[in-house]
């Protein structure tokens, strides 16, 4: 396999898959979470660039900065409006959508917002769990509970909240138990949000494999030393060994997956489950 960089790319206009939606309007609002980098980034970018307002929130505010600037250099159709906030703090979460609200009708939420650590259970700091649960499961819940009822309010009482699942709401790797809990979780909350939701108000997760993030650039050097590998090696045997596609996903990919999802493309997806994972999880040799 030839050797392979993990650089975070930059999103171009050429990236973002446009869809014709009536819904894809500027009185319309996209809450993305995790906005500052990676997936959150580009999610935020992808939903700008089909006309969406954004409510766009992370706890990085530089991040923040970065993705506005990004979309006016790209000249995005919807506006990108930035809104810090921890998600682990539930005045926060409340603040954020209270904002969001007042950019438009809020009609479609992104839970993107991730974190990770790697050690063996017996290791595993439950400090670092319960962030780690807080950011990745509880907040996607409580967003999902107070956005629910702005989405009953629109116009045609309709709307649909994106998760960003994992491979490893799937299938686990070993020393990533917080991570696994969190994506496994995940799933069940999209299902439970389908299963409430009347056919008005839809859900789906995204499954993909690695990613070039910033989240994937930080932990190689820690997998390696976990594992007692090379990066190079965390690379082709760990993160792309199991896959057929042995080319990893950029951002905007799954940016684009979300605005698939929240479209009248994805009309008869609720509850389910969009995996992408090159072959990862369902081939085997």
């Amino acid at each position: 396999m030839p050797q392979q960089q993990v650089t975070p790319p930059s999103v171009s206009r050429d990236d973002i898959h446009t869809i014709p939606d009536d819904s894809f309007t500027g009185r319309n609002v996209c809450l993305v979470t995790g906005a500052g980098s990676g997936i959150g980034r580009a999610t935020a970018l992808a939903a700008a660039g089909n006309g969406l307002t954004v409510a766009a929130t992370d706890v990085d505010e530089a991040g923040l900065e970065g993705t506005v600037d990004r979309a006016e250099e790209l000249g995005l159709e919807g506006d990108v409006e930035p809104i810090a906030g921890d998600l682990t703090v539930d005045d926060d979460i409340e603040r954020i959508v209270d904002r969001a609200a007042e950019l438009g009708d809020i009609k479609y939420l992104a839970n993107v917002a991730g974190v990770q650590h790697i050690d063996a259970i017996e290791d595993f700091p439950m400090d670092t769990y319960n962030r780690m649960h807080g950011v990745m499961l509880r907040a996607p819940l409580y967003l999902s509970k107070l956005c629910l009822p702005h989405f009953r309010e629109t116009e045609d009482g309709e709307g649909c909240v994106g998760n960003m699942a994992s491979v490893h709401g799937h299938y686990v790797t070993s020393d990533k138990v917080g991570y696994n809990v969190s994506k496994f979780g995940l799933r069940g909350l999209t299902q439970s949000i389908a299963a409430e939701g009347e056919g008005a108000i839809r859900s789906f997760s995204i499954s993909t494999g690695y990613v070039k993030t910033p989240l994937v650039t930080a932990q190689l050097e820690e997998t390696a030393e976990q594992r007692g590998i090379s990066v190079q090696e965390v690379i082709e045997d760990v993160m792309l060994g199991q896959a057929r596609t042995t080319e990893m996903m950029e951002p905007i990919d799954v940016g684009n997956l979300f605005l698939i999802g929240f479209s009248d493309l994805g009309r008869h997806l609720n509850g389910g489950d969009l995996l992408f994972d090159g072959g990862m999880t369902l081939t085997y040799e």
